[in-house]
């Protein structure tokens, strides 16, 4: 997880859509930003590409920054391998089915993290004080581009790693601390100028490029570095000021049209000494993360926006619960901002796509991380390739409740299924039971844990099993013999899940519990459209959270069409697999159906 410091919080955003052929330019104007040509209010809703151009260790489960990764891959399958799997990294974890998807999906803006070596070499490999220019990241931002305005996706260019490394957090910016820093080193400071003047130069009359958002997440101390690391007591921040004016203005004498965007110290949240701004089309971003969704976490920026009459962006947030980011989204868009997510894809899953890594690249990580021998030559190349074949989004996991939370669900109630259930005459149904409904907490279930509002990466956690969804419910791996490879977990009174079913046949059905108990203290109730439809339920003691027996319910009344069923944990202790129901039946011949189904039990 990226370290952050969160101090204020809040961000500007709403949607309009528009033939690409009549957008104009976004312009800052009274504290909103609008489209040149109508008028009208854009409201950024984003998704930073983290992990692409820039890697950062958490994400790829190694730690540390991107150019300690590359040389433990050096060492295992040398130079040209390496750059083998660097050039399909970059050609497959980025695509137009990227975009389309985002777009689809109702994103309407990308925040490319761009890291300046794909641009121009590091100052040790310059001669005579020149800058050379590398044709790469020029070749994948103009891609993207061309992605983007097909798709009508606004996109913004985020320096998210500057020559030398813009802070002590070395993952997030790659800085090597055996070499100057951008603070230490003017030539690092001339190259971080010449880039931003070439990109306005060449992307200059691009109406879909947003903005240039100049520097991400300084984190340096100026006034005390040794006590203050990372910036967050600066008063000042005269340095960070000088160097964002002196980008602003290189980019202004080849570029009138674009926003630029500035960042604070301390993670892009410390505005200490901010002089009177200097462009006329500027936004102030701010970043946010486990902290609470309240005003009073924002208020900071609310007051920049009005006293500067500026707009206000959230540039970058996420990495929490699914509850965390709809309550994020409601508190930024109410309050007229707009949001960037981070990131689209990782090996984690709180995020749209999750990579999965594979056995061989999970043995060079387990081999780096001291739990296996070294892989072979062969094993570790064969082993990163597949993982960089991974990135594809055809490869990923989608997690479609991560996009629900972010997009459907700050703006309604209403729960959907998050699969179809459908209860027909003659079949029985089987429900997993971590299929649970989409929606909010309280909502499409209950959990006592659903977010993290520590103040700090990890923190109190939301999920005890961390695996399938991104809500509070706990779900971990399943090893029972009819499964979808999860169950939820650590259930706790109070808590409930929420299954919609459509039921063909009105009846009175069979409702069967797979579940497992070292206690046998679990008890339960079953609601249908909010009615009770049984009594209490006394979960079995099967001697461990992995021995697995079912228990069932006879005379489950359901109605035709649409049921919520609401399983209620009166009291927890037990693991849950699945809900199968079956029938209906006539009412007469239950007893006769139950008896021979307690015989077939008794014989297993």
């Amino acid at each position: 997880m990226k370290k952050q410091i969160i101090l204020c919080c809040s961000i500007l955003l709403i949607t309009f859509f528009y033939d690409a052929k009549s957008q104009g330019f976004l312009q800052a104007h009274q504290g909103r930003i609008i489209d040149s040509n109508s008028g009208e209010e854009v409201l950024w809703r984003g998704m930073g590409l983290g992990g692409w151009m820039l890697q950062e260790g958490y994400m790829l489960e190694t730690g540390g920054p991107q150019f300690q990764i590359q040389r433990r891959i050096t060492e295992l399958i040398g130079e040209d391998k390496k750059n083998e799997f660097y050039d399909a990294w970059l050609a497959n974890h980025m695509q137009e089915i990227d975009v389309d998807s985002l777009s689809s999906w109702g994103f309407n803006m990308i925040r490319l993290p761009m890291h300046y070596n794909l641009f121009t070499p590091p100052i040790e490999e310059e001669t005579n004080e020149e800058i050379t220019w590398l044709n790469k990241g020029f070749e994948l931002t103009d891609n993207l581009l061309q992605w983007c305005k097909t798709h009508n996706v606004y996109l913004i260019l985020d320096l998210h790693a500057t020559p030398g490394g813009q802070g002590e957090n070395a993952d997030i910016n790659d800085y090597d601390p055996t070499k100057p820093s951008l603070w230490e080193s003017e030539a690092n400071k001339a190259k971080m100028v010449a880039l931003w003047r070439k990109l306005a130069e060449r992307y200059a009359d691009e109406p879909m490029i947003a903005a240039y958002d100049i520097i991400n997440e300084p984190n340096w101390g100026f006034q005390d570095h040794a006590g203050d690391p990372n910036g967050c007591s600066e008063s000042e921040n005269t340095e960070l000021w000088d160097l964002q004016k002196e980008v602003t203005e290189a980019i202004r004498e080849v570029d009138q049209n674009h926003i630029v965007i500035i960042e604070g110290n301390c993670w892009g949240n410390n505005y200490a000494g901010l002089p009177e701004l200097w462009d006329d089309n500027m936004v102030v971003s701010y970043h946010k993360y486990w902290n609470a969704n309240d005003v009073g976490a924002i208020q900071g920026m609310l007051d920049m926006r009005n006293d500067r009459n500026v707009p206000i962006w959230l540039g970058e947030t996420g990495e929490n619960s699914n509850t965390w980011f709809t309550n994020a989204v409601q508190l930024f868009e109410e309050n007229d901002m707009g949001w960037s997510w981070w990131p689209l894809k990782k090996t984690g899953g709180n995020n749209p796509l999750q990579i999965h890594k594979g056995e061989g690249y999970q043995q060079v990580i387990d081999y780096w991380n001291g739990a296996a021998e070294a892989p072979s030559e062969t094993e570790a190349y064969e082993g990163l390739m597949q993982f960089a074949e991974n990135t594809k989004l055809e490869n990923c996991e989608y997690r479609k409740d991560v996009v629900d939370a972010l997009i459907r669900q700050p703006h309604t109630n209403e729960t959907k299924p998050f699969k179809s259930h459908d209860l027909t005459v003659g079949d029985n149904l089987l429900i997993y039971a971590v299929d649970y409904d989409l929606g909010k907490n309280g909502y499409a279930y209950y959990d006592v844990d659903a977010s993290n509002t520590s103040g700090t990466s990890g923190g109190a956690s939301w999920n005890s099993g961390g695996q399938y969804r991104n809500a509070g419910v706990d779900i971990e791996g399943c090893s029972d013999e009819l499964t979808n490879g999860y169950n939820v977990g650590w259930t706790m009174p109070e808590e409930w899940l929420q299954y919609t079913i459509n039921v063909e046949e009105e009846g009175s059905y069979h409702v069967s519990f797979r579940v497992a108990s070292p206690s046998g203290l679990g008890k339960v109730k079953l609601y249908a459209n909010d009615v009770k439809v049984s009594e209490t339920i006394t979960m079995p003691n099967t001697g461990d959270y992995q021995a697995w027996s079912t228990i069932t319910v006879e005379g489950i009344h359901l109605n035709q069409g649409e049921q919520k069923l609401k399983l209620l944990v009166e009291e927890g202790d037990f693991n849950f697999n699945y809900i199968e129901i079956e029938g209906p039946f006539d009412v007469t011949e239950q007893p006769k159906i139950l008896e021979k189904k307690a015989i077939n039990q008794k014989k297993e």
